[in-house]
Order: structure tokens, then C-alpha cells, then sequence
């Protein structure tokens, strides 16, 4: 049986025996969604690619403190968030505006095919998403996008219940009035 057709906890099971092949099986399944995880909360392709292979690097040294294998997704998504929060603190206050936001903001629109318009509308979102403090950004993007709950949310970024939904409404309220002025 070929390793694409094994399971996950399979190929966690040969991966504690470091089978390189299951790694980069288990890699290969993995790694774009760690990648887009780490970029939404890091901005940074580069740093959220280096962020993304440490984390596997971490999860594959680790694996032995993994007690349930059907809970690799989601146990190697905590160590990306948790490195890719760690990195942004870590980041100057002041961040450079890339080359491609600008290039971006001055494209027309005009003649646009509708399905182009759609891609338009959503990066605009994401890019008014980006533009939010950083506490702001993550924990709308923990919620909205990566799907985790209030409580969640607070075990990640260290806060209070009643902190985090504060910071989620505000996070809301402050993205709907930049997207007002787009």
C-alpha cells in the first residue's frame, strides 16, 4: 500500500519510527494549510514559510508528546499559531508597505469581469484585515477565518473571556469602517 492511500494515524504510526517518506507524506498533507495559517497572522510569505518549517520540524521531534494521532491537524495548527503570535510580537511596531499593496491599491477596476470583481472584493477585505493593529488582525482572523471559538481564542492569545469578545467586536467594527472608506 502506497503512503497517499494511508491514513493520518497511519502514517503518524511510521513517523514515530522516523520513516522519512511518512514525514513528507504527512508534510505534503499539511503544509499549505500551515503555510496560509502562518501568513494570515505573520503578513510575511517568507517568515510564514520559515515558521511553517520549524513547526513541522517542532511537531516531528515532539510527536511522542502527541497522545491522540487523530488530533495531529490540530495539534501541529496550535504550534503554528502559537510560533506565528510569538514571531509577530517580536516584530517591529513599524512594518514596511510592500511593493505589491501599492501596486495594488493603484489598479483600476474599471472593465473588470465580475469574477475578477469578486477577487477584487476579497482581497480589498483582506487587505483592510491586514491594516488593523495586530491584535485586532489576529483575533479576527482566528475567528473568521481559522474557525476557533471565544474560548479558544483566548487560550491562544493569553486573554480574558470577556477580553475577547471585546476585541473581536472592536476588531469588527474598526475592519466595517475601513471597508466603508474603500
Amino acid at each position: 500500500m502506497s503512503l497517499t492511500q494511508q491514513n493520518t494515524e497511519q502514517l503518524i504510526a511510521m513517523c514515530r519510527k522516523q520513516d522519512q517518506n511518512a514525514q513528507l507524506e504527512i508534510y505534503n498533507r499539511y503544509y499549505k494549510a500551515m503555510f496560509n495559517t502562518a501568513l494570515r497572522i505573520i503578513k510575511d510569505a517568507a517568515e510564514a514559510e520559515d515558521i511553517m518549517q520549524e513547526a513541522f520540524l517542532t511537531a516531528f521531534t515532539k510527536l511522542q508528546m502527541l497522545e491522540d494521532d487523530r488530533m495531529f491537524g490540530a495539534w501541529l495548527k496550535r504550534i503554528v499559531i502559537n510560533s506565528s503570535l510569538t514571531a509577530s510580537r517580536k516584530n517591529d511596531a513599524h512594518r514596511e508597505v510592500s511593493l505589491e499593496t501599492v501596486e495594488y491599491a493603484l489598479t483600476d477596476t474599471d472593465g473588470v469581469a465580475e469574477e475578477d470583481l469578486t477577487k477584487v472584493k476579497v482581497n480589498t477585505v483582506l487587505n483592510k484585515l491586514n491594516e488593523l493593529k495586530d491584535s485586532y488582525s489576529t483575533a479576527l482572523s482566528l475567528h473568521l477565518i481559522e474557525g476557533y471559538d471565544y474560548e479558544e481564542i483566548c487560550q491562544i492569545m493569553n486573554i480574558s473571556y470577556s477580553n475577547c469578545r471585546t476585541l473581536v467586536s472592536r476588531a469588527k467594527e474598526s475592519l466595517r469602517k475601513k471597508l466603508q472608506y474603500a
